[in-house]
């Protein structure tokens, strides 16, 4: 009978610890937020309010030229691309996310230049003190190729490290 009974006890315990409750954590959820937040901002224009959501050493590891680093260099980035591309558009299919990382697979729709553009990715972002600390986004290389085809050439001053859009002189 002791051994039905220690057997019982030892089978409620593991099922017990084994049970997800709750899902993910509330810091999980934050940084999910967060993240759709800076996408939607992203997509609106609304670059405003990325001090909230970016940190102001962020690096952004998918520049063009390499890291993008600091909150006005990312935004400035930002910017940038979303003048290219203004009537952009994000349909996130798939998120996940932990207390530290959020990733999300992601198709970006709209045009460029008047050439009608799309392309997936996956982004990864990093997350401290519920603000994004580092992203790195990776792309299908042949969507890459011919979203680049459609960007207008970019100026690169090495001395400075400034990269400017060499259409506005």
């Amino acid at each position: 009978m002791k051994k039905l009974f220690f057997l019982s006890l030892l089978i409620t315990i593991i099922g017990a610890s084994c049970k997800n409750e709750g899902g993910m954590s509330a810091t999980a959820k934050k940084n999910m937020e967060v993240n759709e937040a800076i996408m939607k901002a992203y997509e609106a224009g609304d670059f405003g309010k990325m001090g909230d959501y970016i940190a102001v050493d962020a690096v952004d590891h998918g520049g063009e030229h390499g890291d993008v680093k600091g909150l006005d260099s990312i935004v400035s980035e930002m910017k940038r691309y979303h003048a290219q591309m203004p009537d952009m558009k994000t349909k996130m299919s798939k998120s996940l996310a932990d207390d530290e990382y959020v990733f999300t697979w992601s198709t970006i729709t709209g045009s460029s230049m008047g050439k009608p553009t799309s392309m997936s990715s996956v982004d990864v972002s990093k997350f401290k003190d519920g603000k994004a600390v580092e992203h790195w986004i990776f792309m299908d290389p042949k969507e890459m190729m011919m979203m680049m085809q459609s960007m207008p050439p970019m100026a690169v001053d090495t001395a400075n490290h400034v990269v400017t859009d060499s259409l506005k002189k």
